[in-house]
């Protein structure tokens, strides 16, 4: 798989995650995100994604690139259907 470990980012990255609606938790999409300054903590980095920031968690997924995002994302939810954006 290839991932991006969280010591390896830097501010100005692109990453691709596994975005799980919080809304509806069964949903999930293949989204980009940038890697920001954190907002309230100037020593660490965030995610920004769909107009929000998320912590950087040691167990996030991160991906090089959307192909290895959306293939992922095959091999976790459903082998038999492909990645639908």
């Amino acid at each position: 798989m290839d991932t991006i470990e969280p010591n390896e980012l830097k501010q100005g990255d692109e990453v691709f995650v596994i975005y799980h609606n919080p809304h509806v938790p069964s949903v999930a999409n293949v989204k980009a995100a940038e890697i920001v300054p954190h907002p309230k903590d100037p020593n660490a980095l965030a995610m920004f994604i769909n107009e929000t920031f998320h912590v950087i968690e040691d167990d996030d997924a991160l991906f090089a690139s959307e192909d290895a995002a959306k293939k992922a994302y095959e091999d976790a939810y459903d082998s038999d259907t492909p990645y639908l954006h």
